[in-house]
Parts: structure tokens; sequence; C-alpha cells
């Protein structure tokens, strides 16, 4: 719990208090933001607003991670690692897309192609390294076994050892893919995805503490909640990570709310989104990573039928723009109220979730 509450503050410090550094340095570098011409127009005003927010946050994270391991002798876990390791690796990949885009002075960087690549390859490595390192009741960081609120029946390795490491590599790599576009979609307005990205990743705090409690590691064959433990290989430091995460993201937020001081970025979202992946795989609830996420679910998910339709009926829409937080701009919503609302929707789902997770627990 020290571990915990000392990680969370100093990454809070660092991104709070270094944050107004970081946007002189930015300025000073022409890393501004450019903005589409078919965005709505109260955005064109945002022109050169620093961007590449994200390495305020990574760094906040690594800083808060590290330091509280320094002053609490708690080493580091392989699992918390792999955390960050996902986080980074995709807030690397977001960052190239971003400096292309400043350094190109346009609003396009990678191609969709070239960022879904890079995705990959980070993806690849981090499944292959999580169903390593077994600690010595043989638990690896994560399961090969598909997962809602625990391990499901389902394991991939029934397919055989070559095929089923093949699936579960691609399995991880679609839960990290969907999972980073759908915050990278949703980091449209200011403060929207950082507010929401502090509830979902929040939840995590939560449920790795609980799990932590409730271990199988710490109980006995002869105790009658044996059916009701968690096989999760480090859900202490999943929670610390989290909490670090929450932490950086709420300092960060105080000069990302409306009217921003800087932007997120891709290096900003695509991490955020590698670390909710690595953290609902890692915690076995993957499948309620849907629900955790719910506002990224429903962003993407329009997304992807205002596209489908529009290739369809050759040009006509569903929605008046896309991602939804634009529609509702140009519906005459005022920034903040969409983003305050899309918050209390993220939160009833991460609500939802948390409930449901322990409603499960209950129930045995």
């Amino acid at each position: 719990m020290i571990t915990l509450l000392a990680s969370a503050s100093l990454s809070l410090a660092f991104s709070l208090f270094l944050t107004p550094v970081f946007i002189r340095i930015f300025k000073r570098l022409a890393w501004g933001q450019f903005i589409n011409v078919d965005t709505p127009d109260a955005h064109h005003v945002k022109r050169g607003t620093p961007t590449m927010g994200g390495i305020v946050i990574l760094l906040a994270v690594l800083f808060g991670y590290f330091v509280s391991a320094l002053l609490t002798r708690e080493p580091p876990t392989i699992s918390g690692l792999l955390v960050l390791f996902l986080m980074t690796g995709l807030g690397v990949v977001g960052f190239i897309d971003d400096f292309m885009k400043v350094h190109k002075e346009r609003s396009l960087g990678l191609s969709p192609v070239a960022k879904i690549v890079g995705q990959v390859i980070v993806g690849i490595v981090f499944a292959l390294l999580a169903i390593q390192f077994p600690n010595k009741q043989g638990e690896t960081p994560a399961s090969t076994q598909i997962s809602f609120i625990r391990d499901l029946p389902f394991d991939f390795l029934s397919w055989g050892l070559v095929f089923g490491i093949i699936a579960f590599v691609v399995w991880i790599c679609l839960i990290v893919m969907t999972t980073s576009n759908a915050v990278n979609l949703t980091d449209g307005l200011d403060g929207l995805a950082p507010g929401s990205s502090i509830l979902a990743i929040g939840s995590f705090v939560i449920i790795g503490f609980w799990q932590f409690n409730q271990s199988c590691a710490n109980v006995t064959l002869d105790t009658d909640v044996l059916d009701k433990c968690y096989d999760v290989r480090d859900p202490l430091d999943l929670a610390v990570v989290a909490a670090t995460i929450v932490g950086a993201l709420i300092g960060f937020l105080w000069w990302n709310t409306n009217p921003a001081k800087i932007f997120l970025g891709d290096t900003g979202s695509l991490a955020l989104g590698g670390a909710l992946a690595a953290l609902a795989i890692l915690a076995r609830t993957e499948l309620l990573l849907i629900l955790i996420g719910g506002i990224f679910v429903i962003v993407a998910g329009q997304v992807a039928v205002q596209l489908t339709y529009f290739k369809l009926t050759k040009g006509k829409r569903i929605w008046r723009a896309s991602p939804l937080h634009h529609h509702f701009e140009m519906k005459g919503w005022a920034e903040v109220t969409i983003v305050v609302r899309f918050w209390i929707i993220a939160g009833l789902f991460v609500a939802g979730a948390v409930g449901s997770f322990y409603l499960e627990w209950l129930s045995r």
C-alpha cells in the first residue's frame, strides 16, 4: 500500500509541476498541433498548441514507479515491467507519428498500415514475453486462456503448442490494436481521453488490490475460499502501476482541460491504450475490458459504422461527423459539455465493470 501511494504521488507531482516546463520546451522546438481542414471551426484556434504531451505522462509514470521502488525497497515485478513495456512501446510508435506531423507540418504522420505494423511488432514481443517468467507456483504474467473476470475454460494451447502460441499472439495483438486505436480515436477534445482513461485505468487499482487480497498464493487447500481466489501473477504491482498512471494523468489533466495548454498526441493516446490493454491481459480480465473501456468502444464503434456506411452508400453519412464527439460539436454542443457527459458515461461503464467483477466473486 505504501508503494502504491508513493508511486501515485510521485507521478502526480512530476506531471503537475513539470508539464509547464515541457510546454515551454515543446514551443521552442515548434512541436505544435496541426488541424485537419474538415474538423469543426472551433478547433482551428488550437493550431500550434504543443502536442506530444504523452512524453510527460510516460516520464512521470517511469519516474513514479522506479523511484517509489527504490524508496520502499520493493523491487519491480515482471508484470509491472510488462505493462510499462507495452505502454512505452506504443508510445514510441505514437511519437514517430507525432514527430512526422510536426516535421512535415501537416496533420498526417505515419500511414495507417505503418502504424498498425508498429503496434503489431510491439504486441508480438509483449505477448511472447508475457507467457515466460513463471513464478514458484508456475504462474506466468499472462495466460494462454481467454479471460473474462478470470480465466475461462478455453485454452489456445488445446490446439497444439505451435498453432496455440500463434493463435494466442494474434489474440493479444488484436486486443492491443483495438484498445490503443480506440483511445486514440477518443482523443479529440480537451481532456476527453485523459479523463476517461483515469476512470478506466483506475478500475485496475481496485481490481488488482482485490485480487491481491484474494490471491490463490495466500490460501491453503483446506479453506472454503479456494474456488474464489485469483490466479494472477503480480496483482498488487498491477495495482501500483495503474495508480501510477492515474497519478500522472491527474497531474497532466490540470493542463489539458479546456482550453488545453498541451495535447496528448498519438504519443499519449497510444501509450494509454497500451497500458489499458496490458492491465486487462495480465489481470485476466480481457473480455471485461469491453465494459471497463465502454466509452472507447462506443467511439470506435461509431467510427467503424460511419466509415462502413459511407463506403457502402458512396458518400452518405449516419452522423454529421465522426468520431462521435465531433458529431455533437456539429450539433452545437459546447466542448466542455461533451467532455463532461462522456466522462459520466465512462464512469458508469467502469462502475458496471467493477460491480460485475465483485458480483462474480460473491456468486462463488
